[in-house]
């Protein structure tokens, strides 16, 4: 296949650990813990995950985001790419083993973010969250070497409590853009401008929202944490770190009172370097970070039934 369109990118390539570092701040944070290998891998891996991304946020045209995502799946796919960025992840994918399937169904669920975006149920919530970042911990997976499929279903965990975090924390930067993540069957058929500077009538709904999907989200917090012990051991304590410092943003919402329309919420450096310390020191005594210690919870998954399974070799995942 020709992929010479993908040679004029709509972002600029610009240096992984320079894009994780103004883009993924928590991640850049939390990477020092990973060891030099890994944390290598898992930055290339977010820079490549942050470029597709981009072309949807940053989009001047629509159509000709659509046709540069359409394009790049079917780079992935064919195995080659003149773009550095995609070449790179290219490369990647190869190294770690990484299913091309798992990254194609990122690209459509970040096409998504180009169709008028007015989610309608919880599930529907929950299964574009997979798509754009439980999907990433899948990929994770195989960046940190983990052979073991258990894993599997609490690293999308992960994935999708984070990004309902990141939905939570950009409600009102998200409603500017015109996209609507909070599901109708929970605050009504809005229009994103109405969420922008919510009237007082809706407040109370929207924070009785937030405050649910938050609970939903220390959920799936919960059950990805439960999968550390199945990482590295030195991995561990940075993909735990990554999740409190993302949970931690869940927890300035709710101290908040669930006021997002006041402003956007951060994890300040003191608060990171509180939170680290406090979690190295007490990582060690829990059970679950030494060896699995219970089943995954299948309910968690059953809006994600009939999705993408992950094939690897002969192992099949079928737990969505």
């Amino acid at each position: 296949m020709n992929t010479t369109i993908l040679e004029q990118p709509l972002v600029q390539f610009v240096d992984p650990d320079q894009v994780l570092k103004s883009k993924g701040r928590s991640f850049h944070w939390a990477r020092r813990l990973l060891g030099s290998e890994h944390s290598a891998r898992a930055t290339r891996l977010y820079s490549m995950c942050r470029y597709l991304d981009d072309l949807a946020d940053e989009s001047l045209s629509i159509e000709q985001s659509r046709s540069t995502l359409a394009n790049i799946k079917c780079s992935i796919l064919d195995g080659q790419s003149d773009h550095p960025v995609i070449r790179d992840g290219l490369s990647l994918i190869q190294e770690c083993n990484i299913d091309p399937g798992v990254l194609c169904e990122l690209i459509d669920g970040v096409a998504l973010d180009l169709d008028h975006v007015a989610i309608a149920e919880l599930d529907d919530l929950l299964r574009y969250c997979y798509q754009v970042a439980g999907t990433v911990g899948l990929m994770m997976c195989s960046v940190l070497d983990v052979e073991e499929s258990a894993a599997w279903p609490h690293a999308v965990d992960l994935g999708i409590a984070m990004q309902l975090t990141n939905i939570c924390r950009d409600v009102k930067a998200d409603a500017q853009a015109g996209r609507r993540y909070l599901p109708a069957s929970m605050v009504g058929n809005l229009s994103a401008i109405e969420l922008v500077d919510p009237s007082s009538d809706l407040r109370p709904q929207l924070q009785d929202c937030l405050q649910r999907l938050l609970e939903i989200a220390d959920c799936y917090y919960s059950s990805g944490e439960l999968g550390l012990s199945y990482l590295p051991l030195r991995a561990r304590a940075g993909i735990l770190t990554a999740a409190r410092l993302y949970r931690a943003i869940g927890t300035s919402i709710k101290n908040c009172q669930y006021q997002y329309w006041r402003g956007r919420v951060v994890v300040n450096g003191f608060k990171k370097t509180a939170l680290t310390a406090k979690l190295l020191l007490g990582a060690p005594v829990s059970h679950a970070f030494w060896r699995p210690t219970y089943q995954h919870d299948q309910t968690l998954h059953r809006p994600l039934e009939n999705m993408i399974r992950v094939n690897r070799s002969s192992n099949v995942y079928h737990g969505l």
